[in-house]
Protein backbone atom coordinates (compact mmCIF):
# COMPACT_ATOMS: atom_id res chain seq x y z
CA UNK A 1 0.00 0.00 0.00
CA UNK A 2 1.32 3.45 -0.93
CA UNK A 3 0.16 6.68 0.64
CA UNK A 4 -0.87 9.38 -1.80
CA UNK A 5 -1.32 12.88 -0.41
CA UNK A 6 -1.81 14.58 -3.77
CA UNK A 7 -5.62 14.92 -3.29
CA UNK A 8 -4.94 16.62 0.05
CA UNK A 9 -2.47 19.02 -1.53
CA UNK A 10 -4.92 19.76 -4.32
CA UNK A 11 -7.63 20.60 -1.78
CA UNK A 12 -5.46 22.49 0.69
CA UNK A 13 -7.51 25.68 0.29
CA UNK A 14 -10.68 23.79 1.29
CA UNK A 15 -8.93 22.38 4.34
CA UNK A 16 -7.68 25.84 5.25
CA UNK A 17 -11.21 27.21 4.98
CA UNK A 18 -12.47 24.34 7.12
CA UNK A 19 -9.77 25.02 9.72
CA UNK A 20 -10.84 28.67 9.98
CA UNK A 21 -14.46 27.60 10.42
CA UNK A 22 -13.39 25.13 13.12
CA UNK A 23 -11.54 27.90 14.97
CA UNK A 24 -14.52 30.26 14.62
CA UNK A 25 -16.98 27.67 15.97
CA UNK A 26 -14.66 26.86 18.85
CA UNK A 27 -14.09 30.50 19.81
CA UNK A 28 -17.81 31.25 19.65
CA UNK A 29 -18.64 28.23 21.79
CA UNK A 30 -15.88 29.13 24.24
CA UNK A 31 -17.19 32.67 24.68
CA UNK A 32 -20.72 31.40 25.29
CA UNK A 33 -19.55 28.68 27.67
CA UNK A 34 -17.48 31.13 29.73
CA UNK A 35 -20.35 33.60 30.18
CA UNK A 36 -23.01 30.97 30.80
CA UNK A 37 -20.67 28.82 32.90
CA UNK A 38 -19.85 31.79 35.14
CA UNK A 39 -23.54 32.50 35.75
CA UNK A 40 -24.37 28.85 36.41
CA UNK A 41 -21.33 28.39 38.64
CA UNK A 42 -22.32 31.36 40.78
CA UNK A 43 -25.92 30.13 40.74
CA UNK A 44 -24.75 26.80 42.11
CA UNK A 45 -23.29 28.67 45.06
CA UNK A 46 -26.60 30.43 45.74
CA UNK A 47 -28.06 27.69 47.88
CA UNK A 48 -30.23 30.30 49.62
CA UNK A 49 -32.09 30.95 46.38
CA UNK A 50 -33.80 27.64 45.79
CA UNK A 51 -35.18 28.41 42.33
CA UNK A 52 -31.82 29.59 40.98
CA UNK A 53 -29.94 26.73 42.63
CA UNK A 54 -32.49 24.18 41.44
CA UNK A 55 -32.42 25.44 37.86
CA UNK A 56 -28.61 25.40 37.71
CA UNK A 57 -28.45 21.93 39.24
CA UNK A 58 -31.05 20.61 36.79
CA UNK A 59 -29.15 22.20 33.90
CA UNK A 60 -25.98 20.35 34.88
CA UNK A 61 -27.84 17.06 35.27
CA UNK A 62 -29.47 17.29 31.84
CA UNK A 63 -26.49 18.61 29.89
CA UNK A 64 -23.89 16.31 31.42
CA UNK A 65 -26.24 13.34 31.28
CA UNK A 66 -26.81 13.45 27.52
CA UNK A 67 -24.34 13.15 24.62
CA UNK A 68 -23.13 16.30 22.88
CA UNK A 69 -24.11 14.88 19.49
CA UNK A 70 -27.73 14.40 20.60
CA UNK A 71 -27.83 17.98 21.87
CA UNK A 72 -26.47 19.30 18.57
CA UNK A 73 -29.11 17.35 16.66
CA UNK A 74 -31.86 18.75 18.91
CA UNK A 75 -30.73 22.30 18.14
CA UNK A 76 -30.41 21.67 14.40
CA UNK A 77 -33.30 19.30 13.72
CA UNK A 78 -35.57 20.01 16.69
CA UNK A 79 -35.98 23.79 16.58
CA UNK A 80 -37.64 23.79 13.12
CA UNK A 81 -40.55 21.85 14.68
CA UNK A 82 -41.29 25.02 16.64
CA UNK A 83 -40.84 27.29 13.65
CA UNK A 84 -37.37 28.41 14.74
CA UNK A 85 -34.82 28.25 11.94
CA UNK A 86 -31.23 28.99 12.89
CA UNK A 87 -28.17 28.73 10.61
CA UNK A 88 -26.16 25.56 11.15
CA UNK A 89 -23.21 27.61 12.35
CA UNK A 90 -25.20 29.13 15.21
CA UNK A 91 -26.70 25.76 16.12
CA UNK A 92 -23.17 24.39 16.42
CA UNK A 93 -21.94 27.32 18.51
CA UNK A 94 -24.97 27.29 20.82
CA UNK A 95 -25.00 23.51 21.21
CA UNK A 96 -21.29 23.25 21.96
CA UNK A 97 -21.32 26.38 24.12
CA UNK A 98 -24.18 25.18 26.31
CA UNK A 99 -22.60 21.74 26.62
CA UNK A 100 -19.23 23.16 27.64
CA UNK A 101 -20.88 25.65 30.04
CA UNK A 102 -21.93 22.77 32.29
CA UNK A 103 -18.29 21.84 32.80
CA UNK A 104 -17.06 25.44 32.97
CA UNK A 105 -19.60 26.11 35.73
CA UNK A 106 -18.04 23.42 37.91
CA UNK A 107 -14.60 24.90 37.24
CA UNK A 108 -15.94 28.30 38.31
CA UNK A 109 -17.63 26.91 41.39
CA UNK A 110 -14.54 25.00 42.47
CA UNK A 111 -12.26 28.00 41.93
CA UNK A 112 -14.51 30.33 43.93
CA UNK A 113 -14.78 27.85 46.76
CA UNK A 114 -10.99 27.48 46.82
CA UNK A 115 -10.59 31.17 47.75
CA UNK A 116 -10.26 31.56 51.49
CA UNK A 117 -13.45 32.60 53.24
CA UNK A 118 -11.43 35.20 55.10
CA UNK A 119 -11.11 37.16 51.86
CA UNK A 120 -14.87 37.66 51.72
CA UNK A 121 -15.09 38.55 55.38
CA UNK A 122 -12.30 41.11 55.01
CA UNK A 123 -14.05 42.69 52.03
CA UNK A 124 -17.35 42.89 53.91
CA UNK A 125 -15.63 44.38 56.94
CA UNK A 126 -14.42 47.40 54.92
CA UNK A 127 -17.93 48.14 53.72
CA UNK A 128 -18.17 46.21 50.46
CA UNK A 129 -21.48 44.65 49.53
CA UNK A 130 -21.44 40.88 48.85
CA UNK A 131 -21.82 41.59 45.12
CA UNK A 132 -18.88 44.02 45.04
CA UNK A 133 -16.78 41.67 47.14
CA UNK A 134 -17.46 38.88 44.68
CA UNK A 135 -16.61 41.05 41.68
CA UNK A 136 -13.53 42.84 43.01
CA UNK A 137 -12.03 40.40 45.50
CA UNK A 138 -13.17 36.80 45.02
CA UNK A 139 -13.50 36.49 41.23
CA UNK A 140 -10.08 37.99 40.36
CA UNK A 141 -8.36 35.45 42.62
CA UNK A 142 -10.58 32.63 41.42
CA UNK A 143 -9.96 33.50 37.77
CA UNK A 144 -6.25 32.83 38.10
CA UNK A 145 -7.02 29.37 39.47
CA UNK A 146 -9.45 28.68 36.64
CA UNK A 147 -6.88 29.07 33.88
CA UNK A 148 -5.41 25.52 33.82
CA UNK A 149 -8.77 23.67 33.88
CA UNK A 150 -10.30 26.18 31.47
CA UNK A 151 -7.40 25.46 29.15
CA UNK A 152 -8.26 21.77 29.25
CA UNK A 153 -11.87 22.59 28.42
CA UNK A 154 -10.77 24.78 25.51
CA UNK A 155 -8.71 21.91 24.10
CA UNK A 156 -11.68 19.58 24.51
CA UNK A 157 -13.84 22.07 22.61
CA UNK A 158 -11.41 22.09 19.70
CA UNK A 159 -11.61 18.31 19.41
CA UNK A 160 -15.37 18.14 19.97
CA UNK A 161 -15.90 20.68 17.19
CA UNK A 162 -15.44 17.83 14.70
CA UNK A 163 -19.05 16.85 15.49
CA UNK A 164 -20.48 20.01 13.95
CA UNK A 165 -19.66 18.63 10.50
CA UNK A 166 -22.79 16.50 10.93
CA UNK A 167 -24.82 19.73 10.92
CA UNK A 168 -23.54 20.53 7.41
CA UNK A 169 -21.15 23.15 8.80
CA UNK A 170 -18.16 23.40 6.47
CA UNK A 171 -15.56 22.84 9.16
CA UNK A 172 -12.29 20.94 8.85
CA UNK A 173 -13.91 17.51 9.09
CA UNK A 174 -16.62 18.40 6.57
CA UNK A 175 -14.09 19.67 4.03
CA UNK A 176 -11.96 16.59 4.55
CA UNK A 177 -14.92 14.33 3.86
CA UNK A 178 -15.60 16.21 0.63
CA UNK A 179 -12.06 15.43 -0.52
CA UNK A 180 -12.54 11.78 0.43
CA UNK A 181 -15.77 11.57 -1.55
CA UNK A 182 -13.95 12.34 -4.80
CA UNK A 183 -10.48 10.88 -4.13
CA UNK A 184 -11.26 7.84 -1.95
CA UNK A 185 -8.02 8.54 -0.06
CA UNK A 186 -9.56 8.42 3.42
CA UNK A 187 -6.43 7.43 5.35
CA UNK A 188 -4.33 10.27 3.96
CA UNK A 189 -7.07 12.83 4.53
CA UNK A 190 -7.76 11.72 8.10
CA UNK A 191 -4.04 11.73 8.87
CA UNK A 192 -3.80 15.35 7.75
CA UNK A 193 -6.99 16.29 9.63
CA UNK A 194 -5.61 14.67 12.77
CA UNK A 195 -2.36 16.60 12.31
CA UNK A 196 -4.24 19.90 12.02
CA UNK A 197 -6.19 19.21 15.20
CA UNK A 198 -2.93 18.22 16.90
CA UNK A 199 -1.34 21.52 15.86
CA UNK A 200 -4.37 23.54 17.05
CA UNK A 201 -4.45 21.84 20.44
CA UNK A 202 -0.66 22.03 20.72
CA UNK A 203 -0.60 25.77 20.09
CA UNK A 204 -3.37 26.22 22.64
CA UNK A 205 -1.54 24.14 25.24
CA UNK A 206 1.71 26.06 24.72
CA UNK A 207 -0.06 29.42 24.98
CA UNK A 208 -1.77 28.40 28.22
CA UNK A 209 1.48 27.02 29.60
CA UNK A 210 3.19 30.34 28.86
CA UNK A 211 0.37 32.27 30.53
CA UNK A 212 0.55 30.08 33.61
CA UNK A 213 4.33 30.55 33.81
CA UNK A 214 3.91 34.32 33.73
CA UNK A 215 1.32 34.15 36.49
CA UNK A 216 3.60 31.98 38.58
CA UNK A 217 6.51 34.35 38.00
CA UNK A 218 4.29 37.18 39.19
CA UNK A 219 3.34 35.27 42.32
CA UNK A 220 -0.33 35.06 41.34
CA UNK A 221 -0.42 31.26 41.20
CA UNK A 222 0.93 29.02 43.95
Amino acid sequence: MRLDFSPVLAGWHDLLHGTLITVAVTLGALALSCVLGLLIGIGRLSSGHRIVYGFCTAYLAVIRGTPLLVQLFIWFFGLPYFGILLPAFFCGVIGMGMYSAAYVSEIVRGAIQSVSGGQLQAALSIGMTPRKAMRHVILPQAFVRMIPPLGNEFIALIKNSALVSLLTIQDLMHEGQKIISVSYRSLEVYLVIGLVYFVLTGITALALYGLERRLRAGGLVR
